[in-house]
């Protein structure tokens, strides 16, 4: 949304032509959310920013058959380091010299998805925020492998779409979630011990510290699957890091398939 609403032209690709249709209007009715603050007294210069920007976007269900006229490949499936690879490996072989390949991921090691490449130099981070839109951040990840001609591309590509990078060597979790993660966890910890209700600890973070989420929210809102894909991880790379201690409650949450916003339901409800 945010690169074909900043000119560039975009094809978004995924599994199936339904999810696609219903990714397509999602980002239609995002768009309408973003002229409704952008062009408030100007409506028709609304309408012609959203007809604009989706007329830079265009749609597949075969990445192989589409990266052969890319730039820029920008990876955001499952968080699962063998699938990451193997996608990476296929597009290796159709994409052109040039085209730069990066993962938004938020956990994974940049260096281990590059290493399924012939272009290590041409790969890095670009991990975007939710909801992406409205979140001005991305972190730029460079791995010891990065040539500076790819990592400041990537720079310039997170300013082209009207976002401010910060830049971070290839260490987990990166700047944020390795702040972020241990924070979410120690709030279902507390939640888990009894001392607090989840719903007082969303009031106390977004009133007490000013986030606009408290952090239940944010963990459905993410994807407690997310979450706990990350967590494991970090998990095994130090098993006695208190702060990467796993959690009995999001176990059994994503075990029932209680995954958040996107199931209708984790740690609250969702119609």
């Amino acid at each position: 949304q945010v690169a074909a609403a900043s000119g560039h032209t975009v094809v978004l690709v995924d599994q199936s032509d339904e999810i696609l249709k219903k990714s397509t209007k999602g980002i239609e009715e995002s768009l309408k959310r973003v002229t409704k603050k952008k062009f408030a007294d100007k409506p028709e210069a609304g309408a012609e920013f959203i007809e604009k920007a989706l007329k830079n976007l265009t749609t597949s269900t075969d990445a192989a058959a589409v990266v052969h006229s890319t730039d820029l490949v920008i990876e955001a499936i499952v968080e699962n380091p063998e699938v990451k690879n193997e996608l990476f490996k296929r597009l290796d072989k159709f994409a052109p010299d040039h085209t730069i390949f990066a993962s938004n991921t938020s956990s994974l090691q940049i260096t281990n998805l590059a290493n399924s490449t012939t272009r290590q130099d041409r790969f890095g981070g670009l991990h975007f925020f939710n909801p992406v839109p409205m979140m001005k951040l991305v972190e730029v990840i460079k791995t010891p492998m990065t040539s500076q001609k790819t990592f400041e591309s990537l720079m310039d590509f997170s300013k082209a779409v009207g976002k401010s990078p910060v830049s971070c060597k290839d260490t987990p979790g990166f700047i944020v979630n390795r702040l972020l993660v241990p924070y979410m966890m120690e709030a279902v910890r507390l939640f888990e011990r009894g001392d607090a209700s989840k719903e007082d600890i969303d009031v106390a973070m977004k009133l007490g510290a000013g986030y606009p989420m408290g952090p239940f929210e944010l963990l459905d809102y993410v994807g407690l699957d997310t979450s706990k894909y990350i967590i494991d991880g970090w998990h095994s790379l130090e098993p006695n890091n208190p702060l990467f201690a796993p959690s009995p409650l999001l176990n059994k949450l994503v075990a029932e398939k209680k995954l958040g916003k996107k199931t209708g339901e984790g740690f609250y409800k969702y119609k």
